[in-house]
């Protein structure tokens, strides 16, 4: 399958390295196409934005990128054939959050992965925030805490398409 895998993890070192040399090691291993929302944007334009000073001609610059980043990150929703969600952090990303909503609405099935052991849910029942997790569970999905629950829920979806 073409998964688009969305999640914060591409904004810290040590969630780059997690995303790079664990996360998708795994999807592809497991014979998935990776769609890598922090690859579908030229890189090096992303790079020589943010290595700009701060100020007006960086900000001008991010301004022009940015709807770029949002074309590109939509169109990869769009040809993906299901979504991975990192859901870690105290609460779920909201650019994640939005990828989640979108695919939903769109038909495609999202699994979630959930490595944090924080709390980080409305209520006792509840792994995530209540609507983000209604989403993934409605979709056919499930939300895994471990890489080898992803691959097996992966496999799940495969078989229900």
């Amino acid at each position: 399958m073409k998964i688009y895998l969305a999640g914060p993890v591409g904004f810290s070192a040590a969630g780059r390295d997690f995303h790079d040399h664990r996360l998708i090691p795994e999807l592809e291993q497991a014979g998935h196409t990776v769609l890598d929302p922090w690859k579908l944007t030229d890189p090096e334009k992303v790079a020589a934005v943010r290595g700009l000073p701060s100020g007006p001609d960086r900000r001008e610059a991010w301004r022009v990128l940015n709807p770029e980043i949002g074309r590109s990150n939509h169109a990869g929703l769009d040809r993906c054939d299901a979504v991975v969600a990192v859901l870690d952090g105290v609460d779920v990303d909201s650019g994640t959050a939005s990828e989640i909503g979108y695919a939903f609405a769109r038909g495609k099935p999202i699994v979630g992965y959930r490595g944090d052991l924080r709390l980080s849910a409305d209520n006792e029942a509840l792994t995530v925030n209540l609507q983000v997790e209604y989403f993934i569970r409605a979709s056919s999905g499930d939300i895994v805490s471990t890489l080898d629950q992803l691959s097996g829920a992966l496999a799940g979806l495969k078989l229900a398409q």
